[in-house]
């Protein structure tokens, strides 16, 4: 594909409305001299489809067009008569096989996040969006879902869940920041919360349950104390994220565990046998009292040594 002349005017560019935030393609109404910018010296401007006011070439669309300037590629006569030459027996009937039936060509096979379509402003996740409302709306599908759903797909293809670590660690970041905000509820709130008992009469009134006091003959409001009720909540996060005590080995138990099978050695008492500290010294003991009787034996022998002794005795004397 021939190489677009930048040096000529545009006849069809993405104007952004700063007025109404709209984004729209149309040609441009009016056209300025720009000489500051050396790779398209133009300013365009164009009437809003929406509100009227003249609105100014998109950011981004001015992006596309200086990288489209200072894209590389063969600029001389020579140049592409080269790159034309690499092209020479391209395809070979292989590669012709190859893309034959390309998905990235007739899309047959290709999968389609239609689970979010765009729709600006409408998700959650739309207050902080970066994406332009405007080119969002264009869209089959919203794009930071989409992104989302790419992710996952390529990951189980590619059976590696390292594809996942970006995403999860924000999921597991903001799950441990929600059980924080549980956990100061509660405390600022109390364990357990108290509120008048009562009931509703057959007429409909809502009547509050009283009692009088025998002593002071006062009436007294009868409380119900419940328990907090982010505290259910808060455990079924704790457990589930594998946050407790006993999942990350901080129970005096698992710590003494641990402490075992550093040595393989046991205290004297209940739990797993291995080996007490009583039975680890005896045996020290036993094979002190062995190696002792073995160096007696050793030099019972050589004292009977026949070589020995003959070798003392022509020397004259025990060596």
């Amino acid at each position: 594909m021939a190489k677009r002349d930048l040096s000529k005017q545009l006849e069809s560019l993405t104007f952004r409305c700063t007025a109404c935030a709209n984004t729209f393609d149309a040609a441009p109404g009016r056209v300025e001299d720009a000489p500051e910018l050396e790779h398209h010296p133009f300013a365009y401007f164009a009437d809003c489809t929406r509100c009227g006011e003249e609105a100014a070439q998109a950011p981004f669309h001015k992006s596309l067009v200086k990288a489209w300037a200072s894209a590389t590629g063969p600029r001389t006569a020579a140049g592409k008569a080269a790159s034309a030459k690499n092209l020479e027996g391209h395809p070979t009937p292989e590669e012709a096989l190859r893309t034959r039936f390309n998905a990235l060509k007739h899309g047959m096979t290709a999968e389609t996040a239609q689970y979010f379509p765009a729709r600006p402003g409408k998700y959650p996740a739309c207050s902080s969006c970066d994406v332009d409302p405007g080119y969002c709306a264009k869209q089959p599908a919203c794009i930071k879902q989409t992104q989302l759903f790419m992710v996952h797909h390529a990951a189980f293809e590619q059976r590696n869940p390292k594809h996942l670590t970006p995403i999860y660690s924000s999921i597991q970041a903001s799950i441990t920041a929600i059980i924080q905000q549980i956990l100061q509820t509660i405390i600022a709130d109390g364990v357990k919360l108290e509120h008048p008992a009562w009931a509703v009469t057959r007429e409909g009134d809502i009547v509050i349950g009283e009692y009088a006091d025998f002593e002071t003959g006062e009436k007294r409001i009868i409380m119900e104390t419940k328990a907090h009720p982010l505290l259910k909540p808060l455990q079924e996060f704790l457990s589930r994220n594998n946050l407790a005590l006993s999942d990350m080995g901080m129970t005096p138990k698992a710590i003494e565990q641990e402490e075992q099978q550093m040595g393989r050695l046991a205290p004297a008492g209940d739990g797993p046998r291995t080996l007490s500290l009583e039975d680890y010294a005896a045996k020290q003991a036993e094979s002190m009292a062995a190696l002792k009787a073995l160096a007696d034996r050793a030099n019972a022998r050589k004292q009977r040594d026949p070589v020995l002794i003959e070798y003392q005795q022509q020397n004259g004397g025990e060596q």
